[in-house]
């Protein structure tokens, strides 16, 4: 789990419920529905569907997601196979039989109408055989962030006495975007061409005490931000966008604001957009089914964040990785290892809790990460109680306790002992003790009348005084944790043998300098 500020988004949910139902309605003219990756690279027999607009590919350096993203553009004229996908002569003799198939909402431009396609890319006879479409494709590679004085295709505007024929002003749209997503003033920015009617251009600005200044002393994320954002604006309805490493050069903050901006343009400009990450802030403002995780040749679909699949792939080194189905999974999971330890004598230290989106996953990628022979710490997954049948403690799959959703069972299992630990609950909220009775009666009434359990917590935090959610949380973990060890102890003592003993090291990892997600001892 990543500890510390959580992320948020400013985009709606009805925003994204409208977007997901555009997908699965085919309100567009043009749209990449799916891919069959049957053989590329390290892909076989691998497939990914696009239910949002936005998609986000994620994964380690290594993992497949520029593969991915190169697979997209394959199929549409406009990019050359050759931009993701070239050949060394016979140094890669391996691309025999790639093949990669597609289906799409495609536009028929004689009958004017839309329906449902399939197309094939596959190399034979040493090139590239793909029944291209037409569509405007952007691509934003990974150069667009190399400083301007290193780009060739920049160096005829340098020069002492260079001035530009034809000056153009940014776009309002433009303007209004990239002042959201870099927080500055972006109206004095120029878009300078080498020549009249050619298609190498620079950008420019004035500062406030009316200093101009060329792309050659921009900051590289802000140049990024600049061009991607003018391209647009200016680029036709229904363009597919694919852009590498979308975080690269900008502040997490920055990066956020840009997906943002993307899920504004998917719905004003219908627009598909696609791009490769290692930030989790770029994952925040998009839902599940937008995010795929690409990693030892298999994608997998659902909000798998960046240090989780670190831990999935053996990237960090630690004592055993936790694997849970939500957030709230993530912090029972901490409650009851801190209760386990004060008990048990063991250590947090090299531990790790990951929400993997949903009990299939969490099963999925424990049994996987155990049966791979180059990761060296174990993994366990903590499914919620409904899933009691697939318990398994050979291949280290548990369950947290009850028979239905983990916050039922643990605000029930609080409030059985009110009479108990009112008080303690009460200072857990930072309530006063002669708070108790008000405590007490905000959570027999919410049990009465809940028919959400996940937004439980957040009902009693209105009865007292606003109390925010995760603090409530937090207080009925901790009130559970202690007066139910037996129940702690199902959880973990079938992993007991894997969880590090008080003042056992582990290689890489310090109190003082643990890598995140792993815990440490406080």
């Amino acid at each position: 789990m990543t500890l510390g500020q959580t992320i948020h988004s400013e985009i709606r949910d009805s925003e994204i419920t409208a977007l997901s139902e555009r997908v699965s309605k085919r309100k567009y003219q043009s749209y990449l529905l799916g891919m069959r990756l049957a053989k590329l690279r390290a892909y076989k027999d691998a497939s990914i569907r696009f239910d949002f607009p936005v998609t986000a590919l994620v994964g380690p350096n290594g993992g497949g997601k520029t593969t991915v993203l190169g697979a997209a553009a394959l199929i549409f004229k406009e990019i050359a196979p050759r931009r993701f996908f070239a050949k060394s002569g016979k140094y890669d003799a391996s691309m025999k039989s790639w093949k990669v198939e597609y289906e799409l909402w495609e536009r028929d431009p004689k009958r004017n109408t839309s329906s449902l396609t399939t197309r094939t890319a596959s190399y034979v006879s040493s090139k590239w055989s793909r029944d291209a479409l037409s569509r405007k494709v952007l691509l934003f590679g990974v150069t667009r962030t190399i400083p301007a004085s290193e780009r060739k295709d920049l160096t005829s505007f340098i020069g002492g006495s260079f001035k530009s024929p034809n000056e153009t002003q940014l776009s309002a749209s433009t303007i209004e975007a990239v002042e959201k997503i870099l927080g500055k003033e972006a109206r004095n920015y120029l878009l300078v061409a080498l020549r009249k009617g050619g298609v190498k251009n620079l950008y420019a600005a004035v500062s406030q005490n009316g200093d101009a200044y060329s792309e050659f002393h921009f900051g590289a994320g802000e140049a990024s931000v600049i061009r991607i954002v003018s391209d647009i604006e200016q680029s036709p309805d229904e363009s597919l966008i694919l852009i590498e490493e979308i975080e690269n050069g900008l502040h997490p903050v920055a990066t956020e604001r840009l997906v943002e901006y993307l899920i504004k343009v998917a719905k004003r400009k219908s627009c598909q957009i696609i791009f490769t990450t290692h930030s989790n802030y770029a994952l925040a403002p998009l839902p599940d089914q937008a995010v795929w995780a690409c990693a030892e040749g298999e994608l997998t679909q659902g909000k798998l964040d960046v240090n989780s699949l670190r831990a999935l792939t053996g990237k960090v080194e630690a004592s055993l990785a936790i694997f849970v189905e939500d957030a709230f999974g993530e912090q029972m999971a901490l409650a009851a290892l801190r209760e386990y330890r004060r008990r048990k004598g063991i250590s947090l230290l090299g531990l790790s809790i990951h929400a993997v989106g949903g009990h299939g996953n969490a099963a999925k990628y424990a049994k996987s990460q155990n049966l791979n022979p180059a990761i060296t710490f174990k993994a366990m997954a903590i499914l919620d109680g409904d899933m009691r049948g697939q318990i398994s403690h050979d291949e280290l799959i548990v369950c947290f306790p009850g028979e239905s959703a983990p916050e039922s069972h643990v605000a029930n299992a609080v409030e059985s002992k009110l009479d108990v630990v009112a008080a303690r609950l009460a200072l857990n909220l930072n309530l006063p003790t002669s708070d108790q009775t008000r405590v007490a009666e905000s959570v027999r009434e919410r049990l009465r009348t809940n028919h959400d359990p996940h937004v439980l917590f957040e009902q009693v935090g209105n009865d007292l005084d606003f109390i925010g959610a995760a603090a409530v949380q937090r207080a009925f973990l901790t009130q559970w944790a202690e007066q139910f060890p037996e129940e702690v102890d199902a959880i973990f003592d079938p992993v007991a043998e894997y969880l590090p003993k008080e003042g056992a090291s582990v290689p890489g990892l310090s109190e003082e300098g643990c890598e995140k997600p792993a815990l440490v001892d406080m």
